[in-house]
């Protein structure tokens, strides 16, 4: 079953957080394996883009809640 974009985000987190874990302590050559592997297995993710430019009090694309003004486009 095909994972939507956020479940992928919060699986890769997950798999950065592991290898930030493992990184702090020995590392074992079993440890070393295990993170080739996970390396190796973890897809990438390609960043989501809007297709247009929002109108400025439309609803902002980040999914802050704030108005396009008032987020994002006051940059």
């Amino acid at each position: 079953m095909a994972k939507n974009p956020l479940e992928r985000r919060f699986e890769l987190k997950q798999n950065e957080r592991i290898l930030q874990e493992r990184g702090r302590r020995t590392r074992t050559k079993e440890d070393i394996e295990a993170e080739d592997k996970l390396l190796k297995e973890t897809p990438k993710v390609e960043p989501i883009h809007a297709d247009a430019k929002p109108d400025r009090n439309a609803p902002c694309p980040c999914g802050s809640g704030k108005k396009y003004k008032k987020c994002c486009g006051a940059r």
